[in-house]
């Protein structure tokens, strides 16, 4: 399965989270409203490509970043922040809570690029991977 969220992709990451302190004197994480937004645009986006059924074996998962290229060449990788595996991060945990798969850890092989583009948005696709030894 594979399809394109046309958006400007958030540059939010949970990496992010605030950490705050209790009258204890523990500490604790809680999101701000930007994070908070993050999520849900995602969240939003990602609905509307759930599959039937969740898958329940290994995947791969490939996801293409593509940032509003402003000065850049379409195409140009980008080289700045947000790291991939953060943004990543947030995306699975979405895609755990829409329905794509029961655990993120059924993401056995990750290919995470981020580039400048034309057309904004984020590319997914996603393969099973199976006990399949051609692959």
């Amino acid at each position: 399965m594979h399809f394109f969220l046309s958006m400007d992709p958030p540059t939010r990451t949970q990496q992010e989270h605030r950490v705050g302190i209790r009258q204890d004197g523990r500490p604790y994480f809680y999101e701000d409203r930007e994070l908070k937004e993050a999520r849900l645009k995602l969240n939003q986006a990602l609905q509307k490509f759930v599959p039937e059924s969740p898958y329940t074996e290994a995947v791969r998962l490939m996801v293409k970043w593509l940032f509003p290229r402003g000065k850049h060449h379409d195409g140009e990788y980008k080289t700045t922040k947000p790291d991939t595996d953060n943004l990543n991060k947030m995306l699975k945990d979405e895609m755990t809570k829409v329905g794509f798969w029961k655990d993120d850890a059924l993401v056995a092989s990750e290919i995470i690029e981020k580039f400048w583009a034309q057309i904004p948005g984020i590319y997914i696709e996603i393969t099973p991977i199976g006990d399949d030894k051609s692959e």
